[in-house]
């Protein structure tokens, strides 16, 4: 039976090795590499521990265009990436492909929409998925076929749809409705007015979507200001905020939700290590490169 499609958030691991590796990782030149380091040897690990039929790295733009002109603050918040890591950013797809890993650039969108479209794609054609990520906002890519793995301290696990359920309180393809209600502070998404995980999760869990939750509070506010006897299932304060925000809401869903784009799905391929071991010298990352040749030869 055929491995998983190993699908790889490449700039989470990009922006994990820099800051988890001393800079003082260099190569023959004395630029830094400890980026491009730790992002290999992640793939490596979860290569030999789950054997993929075949290698994803996906890129993207730090914030995708169009999710800033929907909402101005996203990711706003967050600092301009360091001059050592942006060098390293833009060597890293030569590295990747030399392993015979397919690189795929999301451009104008984000790495997430390119790794829940090969994970889709896959999925279709009857095979399974692992993305390999920290971003929780990937959990709307979960299903039966499809599971995020997450990089623990005590090694890599799969997060499936239960365990989905488990954490969130509802199942992986309302994840945008509750990133919508409780915010996304690494996003700079702030969600509705006082409302937590548990109940945006109760919310969804009573009215299934966002958008019957909105009806709802509207419902039952337009009931309220004619003085009729209408329906009182939310809290009224709740029902207001709810309501006061609800074309806010919508666009935070909107924000939150991954962009389908036409990708080809990855041919069966293993990782070519001494390719990889090649480029790692070319790239003045000898240890690494001694490395990967005893892969290549083991």
């Amino acid at each position: 039976m055929a491995g998983p499609l190993l699908i790889a958030d490449v700039p989470w691991l990009l922006y994990r090795s820099f800051f988890a590796l001393p800079k003082s990782i260099s190569d023959e030149r004395g630029r830094p590499v400890n980026a491009l380091l730790g992002t290999v040897n992640a793939l490596i690990a979860a290569i030999e521990e789950r054997s993929p039929r075949a290698v994803a790295a996906c890129f993207g733009a730090e914030q995708a265009r169009y999710r800033v002109e929907l909402y101005r603050p996203y990711h706003a918040h967050r600092d301009p990436m360091p001059p050592e890591l942006s060098e390293q950013w833009k060597r890293a797809p030569e590295l990747l492909s030399a392993f015979g890993w397919t690189v795929l650039d999301a451009g104008d969108l984000e790495a997430d929409d390119a790794m829940g479209s090969l994970a889709r794609a896959e999925s279709r054609a009857g095979g399974s998925a692992l993305l390999l990520t920290a971003d929780r906002d990937l959990y709307q890519a979960v299903c039966e076929q499809v599971a995020v793995l997450e990089l623990g301290k005590g090694g890599a696990f799969e997060v499936g749809d239960e365990l989905v359920i488990e954490r969130y309180g509802i199942a992986p393809n309302r994840v945008p409705d509750f990133i919508a209600l409780r915010g996304d502070p690494s996003d700079g998404i702030p969600g509705a007015p006082g409302i937590g995980a548990k109940t945006a999760a109760e919310l969804l869990s009573a009215h299934d979507t966002l958008e019957q939750l909105l009806d709802a509070a509207k419902r039952q506010c337009v009931a309220v200001d004619m003085g009729t006897s209408g329906p009182t299932e939310l809290r009224p304060r709740l029902a207001t905020a709810l309501h006061e925000n609800a074309e806010l809401l919508r666009t935070f869903k909107q924000v939150a939700t991954l962009v389908e784009i036409d990708v080809e799905r990855p041919a069966d391929r293993e990782t070519d290590f001494e390719a990889g071991a090649e480029k790692a010298r070319e790239f003045g990352m000898n240890r690494l490169a001694e490395r990967l040749e005893k892969l290549a030869t083991g």
